[in-house]
């Protein structure tokens, strides 16, 4: 049983789909043909040339107009039945024929003209009768001055060649269609799910895994991204404890360091020795904080961007500092909000620190989300646009140790930033100043 199931999963393939749409598509075009020709009738008849019914009425004018006058009665009514009317007259009134003027154009053609030994023939429509009930004629001379006519019932949902023609191409691009869409539905929905997951992995590293489906192709590609996920979550908690481990072990020494300095009786080397010691703390504390940094271990929620924004300016405006904000009142996004809660107030503690007059900016577009944290300060050379984002890199001349950075800011915010699967850059603004913006991708349900 197992072996069967395995079986039949491998066969369904992206190249075996491919195939039955081709077939099934083929197929379903010809079964509606065979529909159309079978129901409608009429719709799909052959034009009367390609009928033979012109023969037979060819061939009965010529035995009538070769039989004897008092023999033609007789023998018009012996070749009529259900779907056609043989009538012969002496004199065209007697045929009680509608005025029409262009009865003679409309059989003037030689394929008529080949068929029929007449000087005169002519034509009509059901539309030419005042009766409802109006049929197709055909009305030709004889020889000796007497008439026939041949009459047949009208088709009332007849249509001319080409209009059959176009209704064959609608219904087979509508069969071909409808085949389409089921197979790419087929193929779309596992490929679909599976984006949603890896962009629910971008934004929560606790995601579960993708449920297999579809394809054998696709099912394999969704195995081996679970995989990697599971690796991933398995390397993250692995840091997370040794980084624990190392937090205990370093700070001891560091402790029993500044105790034996309470014992040096030179006040300067005592000085120098406890700077020494609180930036190795406060390194070795900036850095674990980054590493272990629990806003990643955060779920992704729904929440109001701007809102949140919104409570940052007010908390810095408790601190008398104002900081004007721009965009919409209300924006709801799907992502961590404490971890971009601390990349925008890194980004606003920069421009407070070495700039002055920091902004936000909040825009919104249809696949992605664009903050923008502006100062009015010396700004940084190009050259460095990247570099600063560097672990530890701290430009020379607008930093420096008493302000208690040690590089890492600008490196935590841009990867909380990756990891909601967007990007962080800087550049100087024309108007003088920094610019920091941020683009986060919206993800689609």
């Amino acid at each position: 049983m197992i072996r069967l199931k395995w079986a039949m999963r491998q066969r369904d393939t992206v190249r075996r789909w491919v195939a039955l749409t081709i077939i099934l598509a083929m197929l379903t075009s010809l079964g509606f043909y065979a529909l159309f020709t079978q129901v409608a009738g009429v719709w799909a008849d052959p034009p009367l040339t390609e009928t033979g019914l012109l023969e037979k009425l060819s061939s009965l004018s010529r035995v009538i107009a070769a039989s004897d006058t008092a023999q033609r009665p007789r023998l018009a009514s012996a070749a009529s039945d259900s779907g056609l009317n043989v009538t012969w007259q002496r004199d065209r009134a007697a045929l009680g024929l509608p005025s029409i003027p262009n009865v003679l154009e409309r059989a003037n053609n030689p394929e008529a003209h080949r068929l029929f030994d007449s000087s005169r023939l002519e034509a009509y429509k059901p539309g030419d009768w005042p009766q409802q009930d109006g049929h197709y004629a055909l009305v030709m001379q004889l020889a000796d001055g007497s008439w026939l006519m041949f009459s047949m019932p009208s088709r009332s949902w007849g249509l001319e060649h080409w209009a059959r023609n176009l209704i064959v191409i609608v219904l087979v691009l509508l069969s071909t269609g409808l085949v389409a869409l089921i197979a790419t539905r087929r193929l779309a929905e596992p490929l679909q799910t599976f984006a949603q997951g890896a962009r629910r992995f971008g934004a929560d590293f606790r995601a579960p895994p993708i449920t297999p489906v579809g394809p054998h192709e696709i099912r394999q590609a969704i195995l081996a991204f679970n995989g990697m996920q599971a690796q991933l979550q398995h390397f993250i908690k692995d840091r997370t404890q040794m980084l624990a481990a190392i937090s205990h072990d370093l700070r001891a020494p560091l402790t029993r360091l500044r105790l034996r300095a309470e014992f040096i009786d030179d006040p300067q080397l005592q000085g120098k020795l406890f700077r020494d010691v609180d930036e190795m703390h406060a390194m070795i504390s900036s850095s674990l904080e980054f590493f272990r940094d629990n806003a990643r271990l955060e779920q992704a929620t729904s929440f109001d961007l701007a809102q949140l924004l919104q409570t940052l300016v007010d908390d810095y405006r408790d601190q008398a500092i104002e900081i004007p904000f721009s965009g919409p009142p209300r924006l709801v996004y799907v992502g961590r909000p404490l971890g971009l809660k601390r990349v925008i107030t890194n980004l606003l503690e920069n421009a407070l620190k070495y700039a002055s007059e920091p902004a936000i900016e909040l825009r919104s577009e249809d696949d992605h989300v664009t903050i923008r944290v502006l100062d009015r300060g010396p700004g940084i050379p190009q050259d460095r646009y990247e570099q600063v984002f560097v672990p530890f890199y701290r430009l020379e001349g607008s930093r420096n140790k008493s302000t208690g950075g040690v590089g890492l800011g600008l490196s935590a915010a841009r990867a909380i930033v990756l990891e909601h699967g967007g990007e962080l850059t800087v550049r100087n603004r024309t108007v003088g100043g920094l610019e920091a913006r941020v683009v986060l991708p919206v993800l689609q349900g």
